[in-house]
């Protein structure tokens, strides 16, 4: 019997233990490169309705329900999903852009939880005709779901360089005009 109870309290307490911890803090961030100048590859970024091409989230469910308010690449566009269990619910607004540069955007999210992320996407100069794009994540989750996040964070990055290396694909395959 003793050696049921410590199972049970090594299951259930003991992650909650090492969730107070573990930050509450979090940041996830990848990189590629791509063989495309920094204008041509910021102004395709900044469309957000551009991810649906290239990201590896919006993929998970290709029939999710879209609305958008405002105006696509610039500040206060928001672009709001109801899909399924994979894609969840929520919605992406702009909230900066430093034209060429960066943008960045607050995630809200309402399912499986409600949960604030925010998120930018930089591009850098490599050479004339190449760029880096540095594609970040960040927020707070609260105790316990702090744990969650920590054990995800490999994850969202191996994601977002999913998602990257779609976007390297597809603008690497575009004709410049």
């Amino acid at each position: 019997m003793n050696i049921a109870i410590a199972i049970i309290v090594i299951i259930f307490v003991l992650p909650l233990v090492i969730a107070l911890f573990i930050p509450k803090n979090y940041g996830v961030e990848n990189e590629i490169v791509i063989n495309k100048p920094k204008e041509e590859v910021f102004d395709y970024i900044k469309m957000i309705k551009n991810q649906d091409r290239y990201s590896k989230w919006v993929m998970t469910d290709p029939g999710m329900k879209k609305t958008f308010t405002g105006s696509d690449g610039t500040v206060g566009f928001i672009y709001a999903w109801n899909g399924n269990k994979q894609a969840e619910e929520g919605e992406q607004e702009i909230t900066g852009i430093a034209e060429g540069e960066r943008i960045t955007a607050k995630i809200r999210f309402v399912r499986p939880f409600k949960a604030v992320s925010h998120t930018y996407m930089v591009t850098e100069t490599m050479s004339e005709h190449s760029s880096k794009v540095i594609w970040g994540l960040t927020g707070k989750s609260n105790y316990p779901l702090n744990l969650m996040t920590a054990m995800m964070k490999g994850a969202l990055a191996k994601d977002i360089g999913t998602s990257l290396g779609n976007l390297k694909n597809i603008l690497e395959s575009k004709q410049t005009n």
